[in-house]
């Protein structure tokens, strides 16, 4: 263990004097390279002697000559003065086709369907030694588990974030219908009257047949036929397609699970809120050259995903 008392004896200025002394044995020489004058060079050289109790250097003619003490120290100061250089020396830029490593994300399901493939796909392309790993994940434990270390950031509808965390807007999440047209003879865009009329698979995490889609209809003064409610995304596909249902999803996730199920997309035909996504990280990993470089990544991928499968959302211009 350091002892403070012997330390606070010492600054850094002084040890860094004293390697130069060292080196060049003449306080002139040592005063330029140190940019002091030789009166602040002296008045250095002279704490050092009070605070080791050694006269360290003998004027000899024009030059210094180290005392025993003053050479006996000198290889540990130097690797310790080499040891601090090397700490706060400017860190290497993150170059992603060298590194072997794992980058860690946390999203719920709908929207690791719309971003995971294309993320990993991405990632392959430029870091070909890197794994991407998935963490299951929702707004009400993510600020918890990215501090506990689970991922380097979070995809969600994120709350007010700690003063710890930043909270980055991503884009706003609008949900459509999805329907299987083999099953559901509608064309979209569905009217009022159809959507209520057809049966209606919910998607709750908690098993309440009633959501944010009841309570937009019940504004208007309607309701709808709730048949059955599924607490994961990936069950919808598979309902729909076995029985005439319509289901109300995210956008981005429903253009996915159209394209990969045959199934038809409309807009509904009542307004519904929009979600604000975000990315949720630590504020010590701002700066972090390798975790943004992750997160400049996720918003490339996010950003053409959306326009590709043709989510009226985009990125904000704040994260883009």
């Amino acid at each position: 263990m350091m002892n403070d008392a012997v330390l606070r004896k010492i600054d850094l200025n002084l040890l860094l004097a004293f390697s130069v002394l060292m080196q060049e044995r003449n306080v002139s020489r040592a005063a330029e390279r140190l940019l002091l004058g030789q009166p602040g060079l002296s008045a250095a050289l002279k704490r050092l002697r009070e605070a080791l109790d050694d006269e360290l250097f003998i004027r000899v003619g024009r030059g210094l000559q180290p005392t025993a003490r003053a050479l006996a120290i000198a290889p540990a100061i130097e690797d310790a003065l080499s040891g601090i250089e090397r700490a706060i020396r400017p860190p290497k830029g993150f170059d992603p086709s060298t590194w072997q490593g794992e980058f860690r994300v946390g999203m719920c399901d709908n929207l690791e369907t719309a971003f995971f493939g294309p993320l990993v796909a991405r990632l392959r392309q430029l870091a070909p030694g890197a794994r991407l790993v998935g963490v299951a994940a929702d707004k009400r434990d993510a600020a918890q588990m990215l501090d506990d270390g689970a991922y380097e950031f979070s995809i969600s509808v994120h709350g007010e974030p700690a003063s710890w965390h930043i909270r980055m807007p991503l884009f706003e999440q609008c949900s459509i219908a999805i329907y299987d047209p083999q099953q559901l003879k509608l064309k979209p865009p569905i009217s009022v009257e159809d959507f209520v009329a057809a049966p209606h698979i919910a998607i709750s995490f908690v098993g309440s047949a009633t959501t944010a889609v009841d309570a937009a209809l019940d504004k208007v003064g309607l309701s709808r036929n709730v048949v059955a409610t599924v607490p994961r995304y990936s069950a919808v596909p598979p309902a729909l397609r076995a029985m005439p249902s319509i289901a109300i999803v995210p956008e981005s996730l429903g253009r996915c699970m159209a394209q990969l199920h045959n199934l038809e997309v409309s807009m509904p035909p009542v307004e519904l809120p929009a979600d604000p996504v975000s990315m949720l990280y630590r504020r010590v990993d701002r700066a972090d050259e390798r975790a943004s470089w992750f997160r400049r990544l996720f918003v490339e991928v996010a950003d053409k995903a959306l326009l590709a499968s043709g989510c009226k959302a985009g990125i904000c211009a704040e994260a883009a």
